[in-house]
């Protein structure tokens, strides 16, 4: 029998969860955000590269160097889930490895997140 469904009719609502559009320019504005702050954290590394412990501590003790720090591995960190998550939706196809490994990645984005914020503060308050 056949449908009187236009075939719009029938692919309306169907795919994705209609978030395809916002992930693809998450992960686009997160790569622009990430150039100056890659280049500001290479050029930080490069000068603190054979520094003391002390030096790197009072350099990430100003407020402006642990803002941007901060932003630099949250911004990443952001990044990563982003792309692993499209990786893992595009290559896992059994349903419960795939929420698997998201929560998986999800937990360990967390906490590197968590360890980064408690190192920062720690740094912070070592001034």
């Amino acid at each position: 029998m056949s449908s009187l469904q236009t075939p719009l009719h029938k692919v309306q609502g169907l795919g994705a969860s209609h978030s395809g559009t916002g992930h693809f320019w998450h992960e686009r504005v997160t790569s622009l955000a990430l150039v100056p702050l890659t280049l500001w954290f290479f050029f930080v590394a490069v000068g603190l590269a054979g520094a003391s412990e002390a030096a790197a501590v009072g350099f990430l003790s100003h407020p402006l160097n642990a803002i941007l720090m901060a932003a630099f591995v949250f911004t990443t960190l952001y990044h990563v889930k982003l792309g692993l998550q499209v990786v893992i939706d595009d290559y896992v196809h059994a349903a419960g490895s795939r929420i698997l490994l998201l929560l998986l990645v999800l937990l360990a984005v967390l906490a590197t997140g968590a360890f980064a914020l408690f190192a920062l503060i720690r740094i912070a308050g070592q001034s």
